[in-house]
């Protein structure tokens, strides 16, 4: 396949309608995998892909039950002495809540002009992560398999759990090992710094996910009988929450970071290289400081530094109006970033322990774990990369920058135990795109400029061979 050939602009620029329609067919199904109620929409989901693998050439696609949510399987065998290409991306999507604070239907999709995106940007729950970046991939295949320029095998792994933790993918992974044998995985679910600024991340940080309970008296009571009298689990769990960081945000758990290698200089000088505007960060936010880790950057304390956040905090009432009450329980959902070499589960163990013990008297404290993953760390030193690299510099007209991103995709690291492939992340998202948001969207510059860089990452993998 020579580059000269290669007219995937022209195929796009013909097809550019069509591919933003059966986007929006997929964005419309609420395939959202942290509640089960949505799961007739799931299984509908799965089968969609199915049927969009199969029309965009793959020789084979089935839709695989796990003891969770379907994994959808396709591939296209070009050859048996070609190198072969695992794509993975999942289908499931986060929920849509705060239902209230999107301008549009989140499973509705619209096509909306921005500031950073005049040529338009589609708004829809999913069309960022990682529905418009999983089906960039079955649209490239579209364009090579019709025009002849499929240079390799290709393979793909589309899951429905990814949101909730990749629960059950270990499972299929283990049982199917065979089926997804690969030279290289190809992963679409991260970004780029700027749509004139390529990037490929290099690293993603691990997770831990606890969910706490705190339990005060054996039913709800009447806040002027007993208010100043017993504990009231809702003030115990925010002051327990303060206790997480001190006032440098360090975490406080004991020996939390007693595996955190500390940055060198050297890399710290690659990190002040990657473009970022302090000003512009906190516009695009809308604060009036950012609140880092003391002695660290915003890059660094968010990509490659451990965190810990509460994704989520009830208890007591909140309808309308006033219930004078002291709520009986309270809880919180609390994540924990981690960098490499710190063992999600340790970390869950040193979590609980420290939870536990600053309880005050008069409370009972539950912990419980809602899953995680390691981190992943990527050298720049293989074919996949390199492949990746000319891509990205063949379509932007640019060398893209090495970065690392603070988010965790924790199968990423399964990959490599149980298949021994090594992923490249090779995501066109952007930070501005709200993912995991209201208002979540996705650029068309950039869902089309997947489309068209992609068929290059193979062109150049097969010929870095």
């Amino acid at each position: 396949m020579k580059e000269k050939n290669m007219d995937i602009k022209n195929y796009i620029e013909k097809n550019k309608e069509r591919f933003l329609s059966e986007l929006f067919a997929l964005l419309r199904m609420p395939s959202v995998s942290a509640d089960s109620s949505y799961k007739p929409s799931i299984e509908a989901t799965a089968q969609w892909i199915k049927e969009a693998l199969l029309a965009a050439g793959c020789d084979k696609a089935e839709v695989c039950e796990t003891p969770g949510n379907p994994v959808v399987y396709g591939e296209k065998h070009v050859g048996d002495n070609l190198p072969t290409v695992l794509v993975y991306g999942h289908y499931d999507v986060q929920p849509a809540d705060p239902v209230a604070l999107w301008d549009t239907d989140p499973f509705e999709p619209v096509i909306k002009k921005t500031e950073l995106h005049p040529e338009g940007a589609v708004f829809a729950r999913g069309a960022c992560d990682d529905k418009g970046q999983m089906f960039m991939h079955v649209k490239a295949l579209e364009y090579m398999v019709k025009e002849g320029k499929l240079p390799c095998n290709i393979k793909f792994m589309i899951e429905g759990e990814e949101e909730v933790g990749s629960k059950n993918l270990g499972w299929f992974v283990e049982r199917n090992k065979e089926k997804l044998k690969n030279d290289i995985i190809l992963i679409s679910d991260t970004g780029i710094i700027a749509k004139d600024t390529p990037s490929i991340t290099t690293s993603l940080r691990g997770l831990s996910y606890m969910e706490v309970e705190v339990t005060g008296p054996n039913k709800d009571l009447h806040s002027g009988v007993y208010g100043g009298a017993v504990a009231n689990p809702v003030n115990v769990l925010s002051k327990m929450i303060a206790q997480l960081h001190d006032e440098n945000n360090h975490i406080t758990i004991p020996h939390f970071y007693d595996k955190v290698k500390e940055i060198s200089a050297e890399e710290r000088v690659l990190f002040a290289e990657i473009p970022f505007s302090l000003e512009e960060y906190k516009k695009d936010l809308g604060v009036a400081d950012v609140q880092v880790e003391k002695g660290y950057s915003v890059i660094e304390s968010s990509a490659i530094r451990p965190s810990l956040d509460v994704n989520g905090i009830w208890g007591g009432y909140i309808g309308e109006g006033a219930k004078t009450i002291i709520p009986s329980k309270a809880s919180a959902k609390i994540s924990m970033r981690l960098v490499p070499d710190q063992e999600p589960k340790e970390i869950e163990a040193l979590f609980t322990e420290y939870f536990t013990q600053i309880a005050p008297e008069g409370v009972t404290v539950k912990v419980t774990s809602l899953g995680g993953g390691p981190a992943y760390a990527m050298t720049i030193d293989n074919d996949g990369y390199r492949a990746a690299e000319k891509a990205m510099e063949k379509t932007f007209g640019k060398r893209p920058i090495p970065s690392p991103e603070g988010g965790s995709i924790p199968i990423v690291a399964l990959f490599e135990e149980e298949l021994g492939s090594k992923s490249i992340l090779l995501g066109f998202g952007l930070d501005s795109d709200a993912i995991h948001s209201p208002n979540e969207h996705y650029g068309i510059f950039n869902f089309l400029k997947g489309i068209e860089t992609i068929p290059w990452f193979y062109h150049y993998f097969v010929n870095n061979k």
